[in-house]
């Protein structure tokens, strides 16, 4: 049993993927902590791979926030600056079905909106229950945050 399916049902369930990268897993964190501390109704489970929930599984968080993981598709974090280009096609033609899968198999109700990361370039295909909230994070170099949502039913 996974530490999501762990958890109380919640009356808003919301999930993050973050790209797997420290620059992108952290700031991703840190939004989760702000909205998880906003109320205790919201729940939030953060997908990672494997490899990225052994380095950030234990750290503190708000008990309104889970972890999860798909498998390990893509290049070791330690390794990967030595491919960068292998890292990046693999983000972007490997990740999809394993996060597709683990929205499939999730126990708990279906996310009322999904937070990913701009550079998932798969992320708006995704459909949940053919509804739902993506609200999308892009990182970029101005002092403000580049954000903008879809809604589709």
């Amino acid at each position: 049993m996974s530490p999501a399916e762990k958890q109380p049902i919640p009356s808003c369930h919301v999930v993050a993927m973050p790209f797997p990268g420290r620059g992108h897993i952290n700031p991703m964190l840190n939004l989760c902590k702000l909205v998880a501390e906003s109320s205790g109704d919201i729940f939030i489970t953060v997908v990672v791979t494997e490899e990225w929930l052994g380095f950030i599984g234990s750290m503190d968080k708000p008990p309104n926030i889970s972890f999860a993981a798909i498998p390990n598709v893509v290049p070791s974090e330690l390794v990967r600056s030595d491919d960068v280009y292998g890292f990046a096609m693999a983000v972007m033609t490997k990740m999809e079905e394993p996060f597709e899968r683990f929205l499939d198999e999730l126990r708990l109700p279906p996310p009322v909106f999904i937070i990913a990361d701009g550079f998932l370039p798969w992320r708006l295909k995704l459909r949940v229950e053919g509804r739902s909230l993506w609200l999308i994070c892009g990182q970029c170099r101005l002092p403000s945050t580049r954000c903008f949502t879809t809604l589709t039913f």
